[in-house]
């Protein structure tokens, strides 16, 4: 199964895997799933960082070259994604979840996320 990873399951599962939820853990050590990042995920992560938020303090760059390493699949952010964002319901207004939710939705694949609001969206959303 192809796995797109929300910027919190992300992160906890690059630095603190004690984190996820054990169904999501299976999940992401299941060698036959696909572990897809966004790079929009990076991109908020540098943004947050920047702003001092003490939950993103990551190296964006750093930790791209190690999910790199490890298998997952970088996917980039559209003209598609971009339209498909534009046309979501507003249940949650976060641009970089929504951007997630667009691109899960266009390339049929599952966003997996810890988060009820993004998981009101529904289809091609697991929440763990």
């Amino acid at each position: 199964m192809n796995l797109l990873l929300d910027t919190h399951i992300l992160l906890w599962a690059a630095g603190e895997p004690e984190k996820l939820p054990e169904p999501c853990a299976i999940l992401l050590t299941n060698p036959e799933n696909n572990l897809i990042f966004s790079s929009a995920s990076l991109w908020e992560i540098s943004i947050k960082s920047g702003m001092g938020r003490t939950d993103f303090q990551v190296d964006a760059s750093r930790l791209r070259r190690m999910l790199l390493l490890n298998a997952y699949r970088e996917l980039p952010i559209t003209g598609e994604h971009a339209v498909m964002a534009g046309t979501l319901p507003l249940l949650h207004k976060d641009p970089f979840d929504r951007i997630l939710i667009a691109q899960a939705r266009t390339e049929s694949i599952v966003l997996i996320t810890a988060d009820r609001n993004v998981s009101a969206y529904g289809a091609n959303i697991l929440k763990v």
